[in-house]
């Protein structure tokens, strides 16, 4: 209920401000604004509010604001110049571009509003790198703190907030193939040096989690202590308990959480797993444990598991901002998932970049949800990124979306007359079904995520 109840809300909220975009810009160019619906098909609310119709329909993927247009009816010769379609070019673009801009400027408020909440995030500590990976062969360890970073090519250092913030910049480098260095120092701060990870080598087209593998920093820094064990589970079995510190498998010392995940899991990746032989300490005694991990298949591959929490909480901090910094943030952050946004579409236009990032309605709410649990802060900041996403969309050149009609202008402005009705309806027509080709493939995504499909 939760999940459904946050998804509402995440698209009421987007929707009602990007329609507000183009109504108040409309009212503003002196365009009579006949209708504002929130969804589609049979209306299920309606108020009329002096010469504007209000009202909320059944399908609440979307809304639009109904102008006066001389091309959807007659008009009367009093209200021509009320008219959308009487006003000048410029005009008619302020109004189309009004939503998207709408969109965008909620996020930069989003992002702020999130950031002057502030969001416990882990802080910057690092678990072992992926093996094979990017941080592996540069030499970064578990436990090491990574305190700053900088473009490869300056001396533009900037403090890491967060492990969450290192992430974020590290896959902003990979896309743009700029190399970035890190400094580093030990879990108490001594030991500081500099690493330099050479991200352009990994020529990377997509920000998904095969990416985040490459670079290698999967995960924060987590004790490799048990939590709670399962009753009747592998760990059980083996008379493994809550709080046993594991300090080597098959002779291989253990350096925290990740690692000994990797090796269980690793454990079942052909046929039955092997029995592993552990040394834990507990409660200051040594003591050699012999566990065989069960085999499961999870997205398709087998692994093997103990049914055992692995790990510690991770050390988290508190990471909020000042006024100016968090609006600045927004601005930055929105700019960069605009961008990000722009690229990861041109990229799957051209076949660099799979189809399967798009997602739909019900990855949305998934996240929504999720978010929503976690807390205010969290929930504004996926709210933001959802607003960029729409904002972006709505200016591609699809006809039907308004960067469909943006082009049209363009070309009116370029031969000095409008595109005839004729096109005008076929373009139309080719966009809408280009619009429901992008819909059924996000909707098929999300399917096959839920099944292990992707």
């Amino acid at each position: 209920m939760n999940t459904l109840l946050a998804f509402f809300v995440t698209l009421g909220v987007l929707i009602v401000v990007h329609e507000w975009g183009h109504f108040r810009v409309a009212r503003a160019c002196g365009v009579k604004v006949l209708k504002f619906s929130i969804g589609f098909g049979p209306t299920l609310w309606k108020r009329q509010i002096g010469e504007t119709e209000w009202a909320i329909s059944a399908l609440p993927l979307g809304g639009f604001v109904r102008m006066l247009d001389e091309r959807e009816g007659p008009v009367a010769p009093d209200e021509l110049h009320r008219a959308f379609n009487r006003k000048t070019l410029l005009q008619r673009s302020a109004v189309v571009v009004a939503g998207p801009a709408a969109n965008l400027v909620l996020a930069v408020l989003l992002y702020a509003a999130s950031s002057w909440i502030g969001t416990q995030e882990p802080s910057a500590v690092i678990g072992s790198p992926a093996a094979g990976s990017l941080a592996e062969r540069a030499g970064l360890q578990a436990g090491q703190w990574v305190r700053r970073w900088s473009p490869a090519e300056s001396e533009q250092w900037q403090d890491v907030a967060s492990l969450t913030d290192l992430r974020w910049q590290l896959t902003r480098a990979a896309l743009d193939a700029r190399d970035l260095r890190l400094e580093v120092t030990g879990a108490g701060g001594s030991g500081r040096r500099e690493v330099v990870l050479a991200l352009s080598g990994l020529q990377a087209s997509e920000a998904d989690a095969e990416l985040v593998r490459r670079i290698g920093l999967v995960a924060p820094y987590s004790e490799p202590v048990l939590g709670d064990v399962k009753p009747g589970g592998p760990a059980a079995r083996a008379g493994l308990q809550a709080g046993d510190r594991v300090l080597r498998v098959d002779g291989h010392d253990v350096v925290d959480a990740t690692s000994l995940r990797a090796q269980i899991r690793a454990s079942g990746a052909r046929g039955d797993p092997m029995s592993q032989s552990w040394q834990i300490d507990r409660s200051g005694r040594s003591l050699a444990i012999e566990i065989k991990p069960m085999r499961i298949e999870d997205r398709g591959q087998q692994i093997g598991r103990i049914e055992a929490v692995v790990g510690t909480r991770p050390q988290m901090v508190l990471v909020t901002l000042g006024f100016a910094e968090g609006l600045l943030q927004g601005v930055v952050r929105t700019w960069d998932m605009s961008a990000m946004s722009l690229r990861m579409f041109g990229r799957m236009l051209i076949g660099e970049a799979s189809l399967k990032n798009l997602s739909g309605p019900l990855t949305i709410a998934d996240y929504a949800g999720q978010s929503a649990e976690l807390g205010l802060a969290y929930y504004l900041g996926f709210l933001a990124v959802v607003s960029v996403s729409l904002g972006v969309l709505n200016l591609l050149p699809l006809p039907m979306l308004d960067g469909g009609h943006l082009l049209y202008y363009l070309i009116e402005g370029v031969t000095g007359r409008p595109i005839s009705d004729l096109w005008t309806a076929r373009l139309q027509r080719g966009g809408f079904m280009v619009i429901l080709l992008m819909m059924s493939l996000a909707l098929y995504n999300d399917v096959a995520r839920y099944l292990g499909l992707h």
